[in-house]
């Protein structure tokens, strides 16, 4: 089937059950950010999936290790090799210009997938496949000021901020807290916790350490959402505490099954996956894709969380 969704005041297409692939080979070379990040995991696994089903097309998968360097020399690999096309899950997103400035010298198609690029414009034969932070952020801070009755007191958990989703995920929550009727909700400390349950158990520990008072944590993805449960459950604030993270991964719907985690927002890691590849094949095969293919965000609660536990 094929999804037409508004986006910025146009209509872009999310293909999301694919079409038949051309009939050519294509082989793809693959750099993600990190194979240590759940979300990315299960998108890896959906984009080696869905190339496995595809006649001809083989998958060569890269982990960065969150390194920049590592993954420039990755792609100019991928380069050296002649690969059909390449796929991009940045580390930094300020690299990008610089990754489809190589890929475009060496004519190879290029598809970036999940963290949006920096590039002022993707010139041709280069693609994004993801979903929109913005939308993320806001309507995952709707819920929770929802949930406040549109007042108290927020700490914000942020992702690397050398991530474009973690910038857009924690600007567009705080848009929403300077309009009424969420304008009694106040942020009283936000940091970075890298992505990390760990580091967000600790971050939430030392606010609490040093006196700090919330009532809800709000954090740019599940991992540090769950890590900030952990603290809450060791302390005995959690059932005091409204928590939010954005994934709906399965160990944030079984925090939330349990009542532990009150927010979550679906980001569809089968579709971004099966997206990049199929926008990287198309592109290698000398198809024209949109520059830009959404896949939309939809909000997770205690009401509807059970229709996602089975889509990422």
């Amino acid at each position: 089937m094929k999804r037409f969704i508004k986006h910025a005041g146009s209509v872009v297409l999310v293909s999301l059950a694919m079409q038949a692939v051309p009939a050519s080979a294509a082989r793809l070379g693959v750099t993600m950010a990190t194979f240590d990040n759940n979300f990315l995991t299960i998108l890896r696994n959906n984009m080696k999936s869905y190339a496995a089903s595809q006649k001809g097309v083989n998958l060569q998968l890269e982990d960065a290790q969150n390194d920049v360097g590592r993954q420039i020399s990755q792609v100019q690999n991928f380069i050296a090799q002649k690969v059909d096309a390449i796929v991009v899950s940045a580390v930094d997103t300020s690299t990008t210009p610089k990754i489809t400035k190589l890929a475009q010298a060496a004519g190879i198609p290029l598809v970036f997938v999940n963290r949006m690029p920096t590039d002022k414009t993707l010139p041709p034969k280069v693609a994004f496949v993801g979903s929109d932070d913005s939308v993320s952020g806001t309507i995952q801070m709707k819920e929770v000021c929802r949930q406040l009755n549109g007042k108290g007191s927020v700490v914000i958990m942020m992702g690397d901020l050398a991530t474009q989703e973690a910038r857009l995920r924690t600007k567009y929550a705080e848009e929403v807290m300077a309009k009424a009727p969420c304008n009694g909700i106040k942020v009283v400390e936000k940091q970075t916790a890298k992505w990390s349950r760990t580091e967000g158990r600790d971050l939430v520990m030392n606010w609490m350490t040093a006196g700090l008072k919330f009532d809800a944590v709000v954090a740019n993805n599940d991992e540090m959402a769950l890590g900030a449960i952990q603290a809450l459950k060791s302390s005995g604030k959690l059932d005091k505490t409204v928590v939010a993270g954005i994934d709906a991964t399965q160990d944030a719907l079984n925090a939330m099954k349990t009542g532990d985690m009150k927010v979550t927002v679906f980001q569809d890691a089968a579709a971004q996956g099966k997206g990049a590849v199929d926008a990287a094949i198309r592109l290698a095969a000398g198809e024209k894709v949109p520059s830009m293919i959404w896949v939309p965000y939809e909000l997770v609660t205690a009401a509807n969380y059970k229709s996602y536990q089975s889509r990422n």
